[in-house]
């Protein structure tokens, strides 16, 4: 097509034609099945496909090696059956025109040993990653060799399988573990000198142009920056990309700023909310500045607008959005046809790199469709049955996602609200102003709504009389819930909720203890704004670490503001009751471990962090009228079929609940809650 978007024009990658400049690098999602890469990961990356992006990488990383054992459900290119799995992969996107690369790596140290065949992990010297905590040893001469030999049959195993090229990982793993003086203490031909650092690297990339020849691309993604103290620097790492852009081994350079061996030091590589975006776009244009050589790079570039700077500012030749399309797979595809302004933000959540890291599967905080592609669209089709009159109650997330697919669909909608503003819950978790960002999950739905017609009702408390006069096929209660105290043997009137913290209702008095045994964002929002008011504060937990049930990436800039402000940190104890004493209140804790232990602390304000309870009132006044009675066909939700069982056929509506106004839960089980049941209606 013609056009002048910088994004849209064609880039000539030695002899692949590249569509336009927008990619996704590689990451693991963490889809695979027993270390392929089956339906779900291919239809993960066809969508992308679909979307419109010129080239997909996969896996982060795909291991060369059996003592590399899987991090986070890495993909298996060491073993010959994973070659029809790729090419069906690779198939499905080529459909699109869209290329396929994979990336492949030894993990070195970035795993461990207790895992897989419990085989132990190694790298170029016994340098412990903190992340992973395996203690290496240090590689030796037959390592190298089989290791090497690993790397190119791995290759030709991605070129067999129809693959457009591969990319070598060296950030944090085996290959930059030599680069790096702060993991490469050697003295032997691998260490020291650069040239000897670098030898591993050479040997790789000699083994693996001899397998595959010199019509496949290869590229690296590097590290040419540690950006601390005994890491490499700058100048090293630019050197040596100056030295692989004229080595004729590579193709093509993706940029990496920072380390990655902490969840400290990883945020500064991959920002969460709040944190600056594409904070190394200007460094990765520097080290194109200097090789001249083909550049690509990613890093919390989320919008399109930044990444058409990218490109016309000549700082990359190929743009990363990696986070963004796992938001919005059809970026592409919404810029091509001017629908620039409908496309799904990416918010910074960074839900989806979370959960991997803390063992589970990459999933969008507000698109519940991806990874899910075999069984929740992206885009929603009109229904072939009836139109239905659907009355929502609540614009919460949930309330809002339902909305917005049972109106594509073609139903007709309404939404009653409470309050003056829709957002529910998001829009409390917004009132710490470094997670501001998370209100594009809700005005990306208020514009969809908008764009659809939907009437939104607000200042409008519905009872049951306001929805019966609606006349409504389908009731859907999704009205959240209201904050609840932990079990206490006395003083549920003396404590504050976390939720009035957030909404400023209530102001953070001098000393405050705050109890959280929700384990999320709620409490530690609550927390991080009690510490930023100046209070001395004590953050109390149950649990063997605070915050379990947020992952280490977001843990950081709460820890962060934690020790910045001196606040302190005390795990495994309960909050067992509270009294006053004069102007003071005193908490009394006790230990799931230790019978008998009880300790006391005095303070001018305890705040509590206990989940919710249902909103439900409406929901039960309006269940004996309706046609289901409120109940819901679990098997056939998941399964397939009608989901709504009538033991009411005189009744007139269907009525069931999502979200929190079922059982307190996050962001995304709402919005999973609002699409799935929407599709069903």
């Amino acid at each position: 097509m013609n056009s002048s978007d910088p994004l849209l024009q064609p880039y000539q990658l030695k002899h692949l034609t590249l569509k336009n400049r927008v990619m996704s690098t590689s990451h693991e999602p963490a889809y695979s099945e027993d270390g392929m890469p089956k339906q779900r990961y291919r239809l993960y990356h066809a969508e992308k496909a679909k979307g419109g992006m010129a080239l997909t990488m996969t896996a982060g990383s795909a291991i060369v090696s059996r003592d590399s054992p899987a991090a986070f459900g890495n993909l298996h290119v060491y073993e010959d059956r994973i070659v029809p799995w790729l090419a069906e992969l690779a198939d499905a996107c080529h459909e699109h025109d869209c290329k396929v690369m994979i990336q492949i790596t030894h993990l070195g140290r970035r795993t461990g040993w207790n895992k897989a065949d419990w085989l132990p992990v190694l790298s170029a010297s016994p340098v412990r990653e903190p992340a992973h905590r395996a203690f290496p040893k240090t590689i030796e001469d037959w390592d190298i060799e089989r290791i090497v030999a690993d790397y190119a049959s791995a290759a030709q195993r991605c070129h067999a399988a129809g693959l457009d090229g591969i990319e070598f990982e060296a950030y944090g793993h085996l290959m930059d573990g030599f680069w790096s003086p702060a993991t490469n203490h050697r003295d032997d031909e691998f260490g020291g000198s650069l040239d000897n650092r670098l030898r591993f690297t050479n040997m790789v990339l000699d083994a693996v142009r001899a397998a595959v020849g010199d019509k496949f691309v290869v590229g690296i993604r590097m590290v040419a920056d540690e950006d601390f103290e005994k890491g490499l620097s700058k100048a090293e790492g630019i050197e040596i990309a100056k030295r692989l852009a004229g080595s004729g081994k590579v193709d093509f350079l993706n940029i990496i700023h920072g380390s990655i061996e902490s969840d400290a030091a990883l945020t500064k590589v991959i920002p969460v909310t709040g944190m600056r975006s594409s904070p190394h776009l200007d460094f990765a244009g520097e080290v194109r500045a200097a090789t001249k050589f083909p550049t690509f790079h990613a890093a919390r570039i989320s919008d399109v607008a930044t990444a058409r700077h990218a490109i016309a500012t000549g700082k990359l030749d190929m743009v990363g959005m990696t986070r963004a399309h796992i938001a919005d797979p059809h970026i592409v595809k919404k810029v091509m046809e001017g629908r620039e302004h409908e496309i799904r933000p990416c918010v910074g959540a960074t839900y989806c790199l979370d959960r991997i890291y803390e063992g589970g599967e990459a999933l969008c905080v507000h698109n519940a469709a991806t990874g899910r592609e075999a069984d929740i669209p992206h885009i929603i089709v009109k229904t072939e049955g009836p139109k239905r009159k659907v009355v929502v109650v609540g614009a919460g997330a949930g309330g809002l996602e339902l909305a917005r697919v049972a109106a594509e669909r073609g139903h007709q909608v309404t939404i009653l609200e409470a309050s003056s503003q829709a957002g529910g819950q998001v829009r409390l978790a917004t009132q710490n102003p470094r997670r501001k960002e998370l209100i594009g999950i809700i005005d990306w739905r208020l514009a969809e709504l908008d764009r659809l017609g939907v009437e939104i009702r607000y200042d409008t408390w519905a009872e049951k009389d306001d929805v019966l006069a609606l006349s409504p096929d389908i009731v859907v209660v999704a009205t959240g819930g209201l904050p609840q105290n932990p079990p206490l043997t006395a003083g549920d009137n003396l404590v504050t909720s976390s939720w009035d913290i957030m909404a400023g209702s209530v102001k953070a008095a001098e000393n405050v203890l705050l109890y959280d045994d929700n384990g999320g964002h709620q409490g530690m929002g609550a927390a991080e704004l009690i510490a930023n008011a100046g209070s001395k504060l004590e953050l109390v937990s149950p649990e063997r670490f605070f915050a379990p049930e947020m992952g280490g990436m977001n843990h950081v800039p709460y820890m962060r503001a934690f020790q910045e402000k001196g606040v302190t940190i005390t795990i495994n104890t309960r909050l067992r009751s509270v009294r006053r004493e004069g102007n003071l209140l005193v908490a009394e804790l006790g230990s799931d471990f230790a019978d008998g232990w009880r300790g006391e602390r005095r303070v001018d304000q305890v705040v509590v962090e206990h989940g919710t309870l249902p909103l439900d009132d409406l929901y039960l006044s309006l269940k004996p009228l309706s046609k289901n009675g409120g109940a819901i066909d679990y098997e056939r939700l998941v399964s397939g079929g009608d989901i709504f069982p009538e033991r009411n056929p005189e009744a007139r509506f269907v009525l069931f609940r999502i979200g929190d106004a079922v059982a307190s839960r996050n962001i995304h089980a709402a919005i999973y809650d609002g699409i799935r049941f929407g599709l069903r209606i």
